[in-house]
C-alpha cells in the first residue's frame, strides 16, 4: 500500500498583517526540507557548470569557436527557460514533489550521457535535455518554500535554498579540475555527477512536504491557459524584477561561462588554478553574499517591501565599480583580479534572496510556481541565454582587431575586453530594475492580498 506523505498545510498566513509573530505557522519539517532543496540545488548548479569548467578541453577536442562555446550554454538556457514555464504551471496544478523528483532523475541521467558525447552536436542535444530536467526544479522548490514561511521570513529561507548555487559552483570549480587530471579525461566528472542526483530524487519522494494551495473551480477557469500569463503580465513589479534579473543573469552567466577560460588565457593560470580562482569568485563570494542578504533583507522587510528591495538595488549599484576595477588590472595581477571580482560577486548574489520573495508577494499563493517560472524564463532568455552568446561574439570581434603581445594572445585580449564592458553595465541594469520595482511593489502586494482573500 502506498504511503501518503503529504502533510496538511499550516494555518493560512495573512499577506496583509505581516506585523504579527507568525513563526508558529512554520511547519516543524520546514528547515529540513529547505536543506534537502538546497542539496538538490547544489547538483542542479554543479551539473550545469561542468561544461563551462572544461570549456577549453571541449573546445580543443571538437575544434569549437568561442561563439559555439557560448551557444552551448545559451542553448541550454533557452530550453531551460521555455520548459520551465510549462513545468512551473504543472507544479501549480499537479504534485510538486513528483515534478521535482522526475526532473532530478532526468537531468542526472542526461548529465552522465553528456560525458559520452562524440561530437559538438551530440553534446548540445544532451545538454538541452539536461535543461529540460533542471527546469522542473526551481519553480516547484521556491513555491514550496514560500508556502512554508511567512512573508517577513522568506528572504532567509530563500537564501538557504539559493546556497545551492554558490555551493554547486564551488564544488564544481574545486573538484572538476582535479577529477579531469586524475582520470585523464574531461568526461569523468559528468559520469560521477549522476549518482547523487538519483539518491536525492529518492529522498524527495519520502520527505514530508506541505500540501500546496489549490484553486477553486472558478479560479481554475479564470486562470486557464494563457490567462495566467496575462494576469502576471499586468503586474508592474514583475516587469521591473525581470529587468533586474536580466542584468543579474548577463553578469552571472558571463562569469560562469567564461571566467575559467579568461583566467587561463589572460592570466596564464592552469585549469586547476583557474578553477580555484573561479570557485572563489562564484562559490565563496556567492556564499557570503547569500548569508548576508537573507537576514539583512528580512530585517528590512519589517519596514516595507520596498526597503527589502533596496538591499539588492544598493548591492548591484556598488558591484559595478568593483567589476570595472577588476578588469582594469594587468595580466600579472591575477590574485587582485580574483579579490575585486569576488567583492562584486558578493553584492551580485544579494539579489535573489530579495527578488524571489518579492515575486511571492505580488501574486496569489496558487500561482507562485507559475510566477517563479515566468520570472526565471524571462531573465534566462534575455539574460542567461543572451549573456554568454554576446560575450563570446564580442570576444571574437575584439580579438579580430587585437594585437598579440608577449604576455597575452589576441584571443585573451578579446575575451578580456568583452567581459570588461558587459559585467559593469549588466550590474547597472540590475540596479535600475530593482529600483523600479521599489516604486511599484507596495501597490502590487496589496492587490495580491485582495486576490488571495477573494
Amino acid at each position: 500500500m502506498a504511503i501518503d506523505r503529504t502533510v496538511p498545510p499550516p494555518d493560512p498566513i495573512s499577506e496583509v498583517d505581516v506585523g504579527k509573530d507568525q513563526s508558529k505557522a512554520i511547519p516543524p519539517y520546514a528547515w529540513r526540507l529547505v536543506a534537502l532543496f538546497a542539496a538538490a540545488n547544489v547538483l542542479n548548479i554543479y551539473d550545469r557548470a561542468l561544461p563551462t569548467i572544461v570549456a577549453e578541453n571541449i573546445k580543443a577536442e571538437f575544434a569549437l569557436t568561442d561563439t559555439q562555446l557560448g551557444l552551448l550554454m545559451s542553448g541550454f538556457t533557452v530550453v531551460y527557460a521555455v520548459a520551465g514555464i510549462a513545468l512551473g504551471r504543472m507544479a501549480d496544478r499537479r504534485s510538486r514533489r513528483l515534478v521535482m523528483a522526475i526532473g532530478l532523475v532526468v537531468w542526472s541521467l542526461l548529465t552522465a550521457a553528456s560525458g559520452g558525447a562524440w561530437s559538438f552536436a551530440s553534446l548540445l542535444i544532451f545538454r538541452l535535455g539536461v535543461g529540460v530536467g533542471e527546469a522542473s526544479y526551481a519553480p516547484a522548490a521556491n513555491a514550496t518554500v514560500f508556502d512554508m514561511f511567512p512573508v517577513e521570513k522568506r528572504s532567509r529561507a530563500t537564501a538557504v535554498l539559493q546556497l545551492g548555487v554558490p555551493l554547486g559552483l564551488l564544488l564544481a570549480f574545486f573538484t572538476t579540475g582535479p577529477l579531469v587530471e586524475a582520470f585523464g579525461t574531461w568526461r569523468a566528472p559528468f559520469y560521477l555527477a549522476a549518482i547523487p542526483g538519483l539518491v536525492l530524487a529518492a529522498l524527495l519522494l519520502i520527505t514530508p512536504m506541505p500540501e500546496q494551495p489549490r484553486a477553486t473551480a472558478q479560479q481554475r477557469e479564470q486562470e486557464r491557459g494563457a490567462r495566467v500569463f496575462w494576469t502576471l503580465a499586468r503586474i508592474p513589479t514583475m516587469w521591473w524584477l525581470i529587468l533586474a534579473g536580466i542584468g543579474l543573469q548577463i553578469a552571472s552567466y558571463s562569469i560562469a561561462t567564461f571566467l575559467v577560460p579568461l583566467l587561463q588565457r589572460y592570466f596564464g593560470l592552469s585549469l586547476s588554478e583557474a578553477g580555484t580562482g573561479a570557485g572563489l569568485v562564484t562559490g565563496v563570494a556567492g556564499l557570503i553574499g547569500l548569508l548576508l542578504a537573507g537576514p539583512i533583507a528580512d530585517r528590512a522587510r519589517r519596514r516595507s517591501s520596498a526597503a527589502r528591495l533596496s538591499v539588492a538595488a544598493i548591492g548591484m549599484a556598488v558591484a559595478a565599480p568593483f567589476a570595472f576595477a577588476a578588469f582594469g588590472l594587468p595580466p600579472s595581477s591575477a590574485v587582485m583580479f580574483v579579490l575585486l571580482l569576488s567583492c562584486a560577486s558578493v553584492l551580485i548574489n544579494m539579489v535573489q534572496p530579495v527578488a524571489l520573495p518579492a515575486v511571492s508577494e505580488i501574486v496569489a499563493a496558487r500561482l507562485r510556481a507559475s510566477a517563479v517560472a515566468i520570472y526565471f524564463a524571462a531573465f534566462y532568455l534575455l539574460g542567461g541565454a543572451f549573456g554568454p552568446l554576446l560575450t563570446g561574439a564580442l570576444s571574437e570581434h575584439f580579438a579580430a582587431s587585437a594585437t598579440a603581445t608577449a604576455e597575452i594572445s589576441a584571443s585573451a585580449a578579446g575575451l578580456h575586453t568583452s567581459m570588461s564592458w558587459l559585467l559593469p553595465l549588466s550590474c547597472l541594469v540590475g540596479a535600475i530594475g530593482i529600483a523600479g520595482a521599489m516604486t511599484t511593489i507596495e501597490r502590487d502586494t496589496r492587490k495580491a492580498a485582495r486576490s488571495e482573500a477573494a
